[in-house]
């Protein structure tokens, strides 16, 4: 195999870790049970079978590339480190005041999430600055030295540094970390200004909060994996997915961890999109069913959708406002408690409620056998015939179908007087309504239609349901690419070296400054490209410019792209121009007679993407009859039907199968419902279309 270049992705999911492996065009891939306790023993474990399955070793691997729940979870669980918080005198209790707005209006019992530090954990420093960065209470460093042998003495691992205005000078904050570095050299400590340099505090500090919380854990597990790899053979570069969808270096996510909050669903939405170009589509929903999240993400014009703020652990119905506030640059996406492993049960009204709770790998669904007493949706799969007890993870797991019809007749049918049919069924049709709602509210807030949209569905539980899906949303085409059940994995390994860098500068048209701009954007150009360069010192790299603008005294911005002449070249009627469109194009019209104002400058430094190979997707004449069948559950006449079974690999370029159908694969099965057809393209995908006079 020679100069055939191999690399491998690996994807910590809540059940799952994914591993992918590329020998040149070849790839060999599977799934095995995350580890909780040492996450890096399923990868080792993943690992070894697809080196073996490939014939060679580990240390042939050139790149491994990753993507985590780690963090996410550190933090939906508060497992991180004990940590301390320094501030500003007088906004000691900001990141628990949060915005002071309410996100359940008519809740007469609201209760809002705790902050992730408890107000003793919490410390102040006599200093200020102002709006425009200009130093009104000077920093006495005796008063920084006194303040770290307090907290020296009281055992934090961790120390985050978040000063009002800090984002426009970062003097002192680089004050507080020189001291604590010096006093206390075993601690890891944070800054805002480095983190997240943008203004609104509540969501500084809450950012920097985070990554100090879990920057002692993410560290050390990635080094204990580095040192695990290296002991196995593979010394290869290690590199890892962060949530805006490119890749950086171990070292760089060592110290910036919060920038691996929702990795993994990022490589999914790449992975989408790769898929989306190939095909030449501009208008998709990414569809990401794991064993414990659906994540849900529009990509127009073969982009993810971004955003530069978004919220982890929301604590109530998944509503906005009730989570942590994060600020860096993220891949935009709704993301909800269904997944295969999520649990059911019956409220105080009657009715089947599923998630966010999740079985996850340990104990698994009753399925499993693993000790697992309460019915998941991977239950209900197995009961309404979508499943193979036989042939589950490539037959690594047998399902026991006895165990999950006694799970829903206990948990659901006996309270609800149904059958385990009848139960197994409305689980399904719970989960499956949510996450159609939770798609469709995501498409109005974003001002889309999804009647003209593509799904494309991956994950090991999204083929599953995304028939079902598509139906109720009104979608009339779905892809269900080769690999799906390890989706996100493969996104890693299309992805390219990538950084973001961003600033709160506010600059209002009225007074632009065309040197200032030019300065501010050339020295985050340099900062975002010098995290690129620490993973490839000889690509070319491109930068791509981003301003957030608004009319004065709005209170929300919108992002605005540039060119790089609108960078090199800063013109204030050319900015006024693109900020107009894009806002008219959003809300229908423009303000007139109001100054347009400036809040945060962003650059995105970015290797190439790897070239896309068009395919010619075919219409499928040749009808193939299946060699076998098996009864599954259609939900449209609510009754089981005689499908059809057919084994991806099996299947031909350009052979068409009918509805109601089972396609099924070692890392997951693609369910064609009875109303639609299925093509096998000519990569491989398979393309599930309504079916004519259907």
């Amino acid at each position: 195999m020679g100069q055939e270049r191999i690399r491998l992705g690996v994807d910590i999911g809540g059940t799952f870790t994914d591993v992918v492996l590329e020998v040149g065009e070849a790839r060999f891939s599977t799934k095995v049970l995350t580890t909780y306790a040492a996450p890096e023993d399923a990868i080792l474990d993943g690992m070894g079978q697809v080196c073996a399955a490939a014939g060679i070793g580990p240390g042939e691997i050139d790149q491994i590339i990753h993507g985590t729940t780690l963090a996410t979870n550190a933090l939906i669980e508060r497992r991180g480190a004990r940590t301390a918080l320094i501030t500003t005198k007088g906004f000691r209790d900001v990141i628990e005041m949060r915005t002071e707005s309410r996100f359940e209006q008519y809740d007469l019992n609201l209760e809002l999430p705790e902050p992730l530090l408890p107000r003793q954990q919490r410390f102040v420093v006599n200093e200020r600055m102002d709006a425009g960065g200009n130093v009104l209470v000077p920093l006495d460093r005796a008063e920084v030295e006194a303040l770290a042998d307090d907290i020296a003495g009281a055992g934090f691992e961790s120390v985050a540094v978040g000063l009002i205005h800090s984002y426009l000078n970062d003097a002192h904050e680089r004050m507080v970390r020189e001291v604590l570095e010096e006093r206390l050299p075993g601690v890891m400590v944070s800054i805002s200004s480095e983190v997240s340099p943008q203004m609104r505090e509540y969501e500084r500090f809450n950012t920097v909060v985070a990554n100090a919380y879990i920057k002692p854990l993410i560290k050390s597990y990635l080094g204990r994996l580095k040192g695990r790899l290296a002991d196995e053979g593979a010394v290869c570069p290690v590199f890892l997915m962060h949530s805006g969808g490119g890749i950086i270096s171990l070292e760089n996510a060592a110290d910036f961890p919060v920038r691996l909050v929702e990795s993994g669903p990022a490589g999914g939405a790449v992975f989408a999109a790769n898929i989306a170009a190939r095909y030449g589509l501009d208008k998709v929903l990414s569809f990401d069913m794991g064993g414990t999240t659906a994540k849900i993400c529009l990509i127009k014009n073969q982009v993810p959708k971004t955003s530069r703020v978004f919220e982890v652990a929301r604590t109530y119905r998944f509503k906005k406002g009730s989570g942590m506030p994060i600020s860096i640059p993220v891949i935009d996406m709704v993301e909800i408690g269904a997944g295969g492993g999520s649990l059911a049960h019956v409220d105080a009204m009657r009715q089947i409620r599923v998630g966010p709770e999740s079985a996850g790998s340990e104990p698994g669904p009753a399925c499993y056998g693993q000790g697992g007493e309460r019915p998941a949706v991977t239950d209900a799969d197995l009961v309404l015939g979508r499943l193979d007890p036989e042939n589950f993870a490539g037959g690594s797991i047998r399902l026991d179908a006895e165990a999950s019809q006694g799970a829903l007749t206990r948990h659901l049918g006996e309270t609800l007087g149904m059958e385990v049919d009848e139960a197994a069924f409305g689980l399904a049709e719970v989960v499956d309504e949510n996450m159609a709602n939770a798609a469709r509210v995501h498409a109005v807030e974003n001002g889309e239609d999804l009647a003209g949209y593509t799904m494309i569905a991956f994950g090991g539980a999204a083929p599953l349901h995304a028939g079902r899906l598509c139906e109720k949303l009104g979608v009339s085409r779905l892809l269900v690419p080769p690999g799906a059940g390890v989706g996100s994995a493969i996104g890693f390994l299309r992805a390219p070296f990538s950084f973001e860098a961003n600033r709160s500068v506010y600059m209002r048209l009225s007074e632009f400054d065309p040197e200032a701009i030019r300065g501010l954007l050339d020295e985050l150009r340099a900062e975002a490209t010098g995290f690129v360069r620490n993973c490839d010192a000889e690509a070319e790299i491109f930068a791509e410019f981003r301003v957030y603008m608004r009319y004065a005294g709005q209170g929300w911005e919108i992002p605005v792209v540039l060119e790089t002449r609108d960078a090199e070249a800063p013109d204030a009627a050319r900015y006024q121009a693109l900020f107009e469109a894009d806002y008219e194009r959003l809300f229908g019209r423009v303000v007139t007679g109001m100054d347009v104002e400036i809040t945060v400058w962003a650059v995105n430094a970015t290797t190439a993407p790897e070239p896309v190979e068009r395919i010619a997707a075919g219409a499928g004449d040749e009808v193939v009859a299946p060699a076998e069948t098996r009864r599954i559950f259609d939900p449209v006449s609510a009754e089981f039907v005689e499908a059809g079974v057919f084994a991806r690999c099996d299947l031909g370029t350009g052979q068409r199968i009918s509805g109601p159908a089972a396609v099924t694969e070692d890392e997951t099965t693609v369910i064609v419902p009875a109303s639609r057809d299925a093509v096998r393209q000519p990569d491989g995908c398979i393309d599930v279309m309504i079916r004519e006079g259907a």
